[in-house]
């Protein structure tokens, strides 16, 4: 797995969704299971194999966190300085098929909120920003078809 660009901020922010699924989830799942137990017969009890199935999940999201967070490293965006879109940066687009200008913030996970335009850079829209200049078009396959963005500005907070 790839090294993972990650804002301070976000990191601390699934830092934090960890140790609630750990010490909450974790915990309201294993008294789901065992007040299951305590009803009897576990070859057909409905509620024990919900649980153990909820269980299951919550340890692969548990999992998947915990890879994300060991292969994170921390990235300061606002001593970004550059004229490319990179992580942390706002980028400025004319979008060529619908029309308009918009704002799309590169982030890491964490970080990432849709309703805002904070798109996480391995999102299809991040990948194809990355790395692009002012006046530079872009082209992302979405499930609506092709979307096309001339960067008109870049820049980071700070």
């Amino acid at each position: 797995m790839d090294r993972i660009p990650m804002s301070r901020e976000g990191y601390e922010k699934l830092m934090t969704e960890l140790g609630r699924m750990e010490s909450v989830e974790m915990i309201a799942i294993a008294k789901r299971i065992a007040a299951a137990r305590d009803l009897g017969d576990l070859s057909e009890n409905a509620e024990y194999h919900a649980a153990r199935e909820d269980q299951g999940m919550l340890v692969a999201r548990i999992n998947d966190l915990k890879s994300r967070l060991a292969h994170a490293f921390i990235v300061d965006p606002t001593t970004m300085k550059s004229d490319e879109a990179a992580f942390g940066a706002a980028v400025q687009v004319n979008d060529l098929v619908l029309g308009g200008e918009e704002t799309f913030h590169l982030v890491g996970p964490g970080d990432e909120d849709y309703d805002n335009n904070k798109i996480l850079v391995s999102s299809p829209i991040g990948q194809a920003l990355l790395g692009k200049k002012v006046g530079e078009v872009v082209e992302v396959q979405a499930p609506m078809g092709k979307l096309r963005f001339k960067i008109t500005g870049i820049s980071f907070a700070g």
